[in-house]
């Protein structure tokens, strides 16, 4: 078959679609709201197909059209009470319908007017456990509604970066097909942060544009203040003596890190790498990104806010490369057997 298309949809920086396209496919279409994310986008990618900021105000007939849908969709309440007051009073409630108000509901009518041949979704990993495991229900029925088989996969990171990270990926193909999670092989390794952290003797010279900080030894802005440190060590111990496992995470080279957030720019408190001072320091921007499976040629903003945001949002790009590589090995059996059936 010709070369796969699809569209990247809540795409941050591009995560995803650096795995989509290390698989073989090309993007077609871009949606992402954020003002900073988009501009780290454009650095990293070509933009030369088009590029929307709110999904919520793009017409499906306006998306191009496309093999398979990727999204990394916020999980949002679904109200079940509202279908059954339209069910009550005889209003129709089609899968459209039950979905509206979510910005899950923009995949859903994305998928019923342009009926590609797959999706590949993904997701917080309590997304099973959402409003009691109904959340994640009501998004299968809803996706087999529009006539997809749904296979949801739990997947980790370790084994491809020093993170634990795991995270929900549903798959979607256009009626039977024969895919399963099963084939998410994970190598038999276990990645350390001495993987991905600056090297203490210096030895890294290379320099990229946009990156935050010096490469080789690190910047001491970097390393946390006394008082933060210890702030963080009462927060701690406050919540030891309640029985509770709040606190921060210190970690040493032959360790594998917390899930890196959305809010480490706060005070990195999830994930403190072991110095030779008295204080731990932060992750710098760069090797967040390594964290994450960006390559060093990536670009970072300048700001280490938006960058450490834009990196906690994004993707593991290793996992999603290689759950890409099984949905097209899919979607090219498919549309093999279709020809053969021809």
């Amino acid at each position: 078959m010709t070369q796969i298309r699809f569209i990247d949809l809540f795409a941050g920086i591009g995560g995803t679609r650096l795995g989509f396209e290390s698989a073989g496919a090309k993007c077609v279409f871009t949606s992402e709201w954020d003002k900073a994310a988009r501009w780290t986008y454009d650095a990293n990618h070509s933009t030369d197909h088009p590029f929307e900021g709110d999904i919520r105000a793009v017409r499906e007939q306006d998306v191009p059209d496309h093999d398979v849908l990727v999204a990394g969709f916020p999980c949002q309440p679904f109200s079940l009470a509202g279908v059954s007051k339209k069910q009550s009073m005889g209003r129709p409630h089609g899968f459209l319908d039950e979905t509206q108000g979510t910005l899950f509901f923009d995949i859903a009518r994305i998928l019923d007017a342009k009926q590609p041949q797959a999706f590949l979704l993904e997701n917080v990993r309590n997304l099973r456990s959402h409003d009691q495991g109904r959340t994640l229900k009501t998004i299968e029925r809803v996706l087999q509604e529009a006539g997809y088989s749904v296979h949801v996969g739990l997947v980790s990171s370790a084994s491809v970066v020093p993170q634990k990270r795991e995270r929900i990926l549903i798959a979607g193909f256009r009626g039977e097909s024969e895919f399963t999670w099963d084939q998410y092989v994970h190598p038999a390794s276990t990645p350390v942060l001495r993987d991905i952290l600056h090297p203490e003797d210096g030895s890294e010279t290379a320099e990229y544009p946009y990156t935050v900080g010096k490469r080789g030894l690190v910047d001491p802005r970097y390393t946390l203040t006394p008082r933060l440190w210890a702030y963080l060590q009462a927060y701690k111990e406050k919540h030891r003596a309640q029985g509770n496992g709040f606190g921060f995470g210190l970690v040493g080279p032959e360790d594998q890190a917390r899930t890196l957030s959305a809010r480490y720019y706060k005070d990195g408190s999830e994930i403190l790498i072991q110095t030779l001072d008295s204080q731990p320091r932060r992750l710098t921007p760069r090797e967040a990104a390594r964290l994450m499976g960006f390559p060093d040629s990536f670009l970072l903003p300048k700001s280490d806010v938006h960058a450490y945001k834009q990196l906690g949002n994004s993707v593991v790009v290793p996992v999603i490369a290689k759950a890409a590589h099984l949905v097209l090995k899919e979607v090219r059996r498919q549309s093999a057997s279709y020809s053969t059936a021809a």
